[in-house]
């Protein structure tokens, strides 16, 4: 619970004791020669034994004072007068709840607030108020269930039952109740997208932390996504590709491993050494040198890339990629005569991954209209990231959207096009500032 409503509840449980006036009327100061019908006692009274002990002025005097064992006393003697009306413990109870708060005994203040809730004195603005204050001590006190239970109540009886939506959902969450903490979370997160406004990152972690403990893979993945998109890390992003493609049914790992990586490159600030090398080594594989150089680079970049074997496959790479540069213009002519695009969405991928990002995107786009690909859904992929290289992200988006494919070709688009809006979303942010 956050520091200010703790301050909140010092100074609402404040507000509760001597500040608030209390109906003593005494025995004594009855007019005696009334008439026999006022006569009788009337019903918000405190007798004069009781009254002695409770004078708030007298009180008063001693809390100001800090004397907090003589009005300790003064109460203990008060406890021990018998046959009290309702409306004298009402009163008692007021002088217990000064106390126990002033001097932050919830041992003596949690009762009597209870007692206070359940004497049916209050108004409704202080029925609902002292109801919160007392779910908040519960909740400061781990008594997690009954905090849920008085955080309850203030829903079912205040105008205002989201004020503790995001208290009661902690506390079911800290009770261990996994469950109740993701029936409310799920709700609350949609309502708020729903509303334009972006859920809180604590929500979706607790929304996450509650799914993966009850083992709803669904709606932890959920949460990742959300997380990612609004709350991008690279632990985030390497968790929701991992389990939103690699870890999905139907992966085909040999034709979109590389794709897998060349998305989490473009997601993760930092890889892990081995995927610079896997990327690195399926991209000399497929024939684009330039791109296993980039990815070597950016691992040595990262310090995570340092020995010999990497050394020498960064060699590899540098030559590579060299010679494709001297003469990749010489296999224009044969790839526009060829029977099928493949040989032009290949040449326009190996320009995209040399910094010439604008005359790929023209060739991957020839290659498609002339068709007989073996994987159209993967040449469309590689569209879309050749436009997002060359900054056409509205265009990387719309070419996303139509990638349907299955092997994990669809999954790949759909973070792809996540990066791309939440990037965008960043970029619009910064700007702003």
């Amino acid at each position: 619970m956050s520091q200010f409503r703790l301050a909140r509840l010092g100074l609402m449980l404040a507000a509760v004791g001597l500040s608030t006036p209390l109906l003593m009327t005494t025995a004594h100061a009855q007019d005696k020669a009334a008439a026999p019908a006022a006569a009788a006692a009337p019903a918000d009274t405190v007798r004069p034994e009781l009254f002695k002990l409770l004078d708030p002025a007298a009180i008063k005097a001693l809390m100001d004072a800090k004397n907090y064992t003589e009005v300790q006393n003064r109460v203990t003697q008060a406890e021990a007068v018998p046959n009290r009306t309702p409306y004298e413990d009402y009163v008692l109870n007021r002088m217990k709840l000064s106390l126990g708060s002033t001097t932050n005994n919830n041992a003596i203040a949690m009762p009597a607030l209870e007692a206070v809730i359940n004497s049916g004195r209050l108004t409704p603005a202080e029925q609902t108020n002292f109801i919160e204050a007392l779910a908040n001590m519960h909740y400061n006190a781990k008594d997690y269930p009954k905090a849920i239970e008085w955080f309850k109540r203030y829903q079912k009886e205040s105008s205002t039952p989201e004020k503790v939506q995001g208290s009661l959902v902690r506390a079911y969450y800290l009770s261990g109740d996994n469950a109740g903490a993701k029936a409310l979370l799920l709700p609350s997160i949609e309502a708020a997208e729903k509303a334009g406004r972006t859920p809180s990152e604590e929500d979706l972690r607790l929304l996450a932390s509650s799914a993966i403990k009850q083992k709803d893979d669904a709606a932890y993945l959920v949460a990742l996504e959300k997380l990612a998109a609004n709350y991008p890390s690279d632990e985030i992003w390497v968790d929701v590709i991992n389990r939103g493609v690699a870890r999905k049914p139907g992966f085909d790992n040999n034709t979109n491993a590389i794709n897998y990586l060349r998305l989490e490159l473009a997601a993760v600030k930092k890889l892990e050494a081995q995927e610079y090398v896997d990327l690195a080594e399926l991209a000399l594989r497929d024939g684009f040198p330039a791109e296993a150089k980039k990815a070597l680079d950016a691992g040595f970049a990262a310090g995570v890339l340092s020995t010999k074997a990497h050394t020498a496959l960064r060699d590899k790479a540098n030559k590579g990629a060299a010679d494709d540069a001297k003469n990749i213009a010489a296999g224009e002519a044969s790839a526009a005569k060829a029977k099928t695009g493949a040989g032009l969405v290949n040449l326009g991928w190996a320009y995209a991954t040399m910094d010439q990002a604008d005359k790929g995107v023209g060739f991957i786009q020839q290659g498609i209209a002339k068709g007989g690909l073996k994987n159209a859904e993967e040449a469309k992929l590689r569209l879309g990231m050749a436009q997002a290289r060359a900054g056409k992200n509205a265009e990387a988006i719309a070419t996303f959207q139509t990638v349907k494919g299955g092997g994990g070709a669809g999954d790949l688009a759909k973070y792809w096009i996540l990066l791309l809006q939440q990037q965008q979303r960043g970029g619009a942010q910064t700007a702003a500032k």
